[in-house]
């Protein structure tokens, strides 16, 4: 598979998963449309690429890390495109949260290039996903996975095959449908408990004590209670990621109504400038929508 691994997306999650490749030894060549990413991932240890074909260049890996379908298809088979420049056999491992069919149909057309993909979101936060902890759920074919063992278990320990192409892209919405709900019911209930006079840090240690206790009071409790957004993961993004949710969950005939009033809460955000904030900062919106709120 060779050592030398293109990662084409170095944002908040990106980064981190370029960073967890350089640390396992790879050679990581890195590119991304803003500039900055690029010149920190050098700093990193990286090799800065000027275009995904520049970071495809020899590469048996390519990593995608984007926000869209439509982007990941135009940076594998666009104009200087990555496909254009890998090395022999390439395989795409694409962590981009996206439209489950729309990867799957990429996925299919790469086969038809004899170029195999594994769609590969990440279900995590980018500081969970630097740390290796943050799960990374696999569509595709399970020879594939078994043959990117290696770079996968260098971007987590915990790498798991959920099905064919597609699979991993539906059970990571999944995931971020409930992950979302847990950050938003933790959000209105600590809002709730101190309306009424509790102390929140006193409360928050009673929830995380209790049947009620989620994951997202340990990563994103302390923030709500401190107003610390510096993001993590954005509100816009979470937005992006629901708007899919809805879309395939109508398809599916899955009815959704706490994610509808989710994607409410979260355009509410959005349109107060709140986009770039961590997903903490729906407590913020919560509050926003309350007088004189402690």
């Amino acid at each position: 598979m060779g050592a030398t691994v293109a990662c084409v997306g170095l944002g908040l999650l990106g980064s981190a998963l370029a960073e967890n490749l350089i640390r396992a030894g790879f050679t990581v060549r890195g590119h991304d449309i803003a500039p900055e990413r690029v010149r920190e991932h050098a700093a990193r240890g990286g090799v800065a690429a000027a275009s995904p074909a520049d970071a495809a260049r020899g590469a048996g890996v390519v990593v995608t890390c984007l926000m869209t379908a439509e982007i990941v298809r135009e940076v594998l088979l666009g104009r200087d495109g990555a496909l254009e420049t890998a090395g022999p056999d390439p395989v795409v491992i694409d962590c981009s949260t996206v439209h489950p069919d729309a990867s799957a149909a990429l996925a299919a057309d790469l086969a038809r290039r004899g170029v195999p993909m594994l769609d590969a979101p990440v279900a995590g936060g980018s500081a969970q996903a630097r740390r290796r902890e943050a799960p990374v759920l696999v569509g595709g074919e399970r020879a594939v996975f078994d043959r990117c063992r290696p770079v996968l278990d260098a971007l987590t320990a915990r790498a798991r095959h959920v099905g064919p192409s597609g699979s991993g892209a539906r059970a990571k919405l999944v995931v971020n449908l409930v992950l979302g709900l847990n950050r938003l019911a933790l959000a209105e209930g600590l809002l709730f408990g101190r309306r009424q006079g509790l102390d929140g840090q006193e409360l928050l240690a009673v929830l995380k004590d209790s049947a009620a206790y989620s994951k997202a009071m340990d990563v994103k409790g302390e923030r709500m209670l401190t107003d610390r957004f510096e993001p993590e993961g954005k509100l816009a993004q979470h937005l992006k990621d629901v708007e899919l949710m809805l879309e395939v969950g109508h398809a599916a005939g899955a009815p959704l109504l706490a994610t509808a009033l989710h994607r409410q809460l979260l355009t509410a955000g959005v349109a107060r400038g709140w986009g770039e904030r961590d997903n903490a900062a729906i407590i913020a919106v919560l509050r926003s929508l309350v007088t004189d709120a402690p």
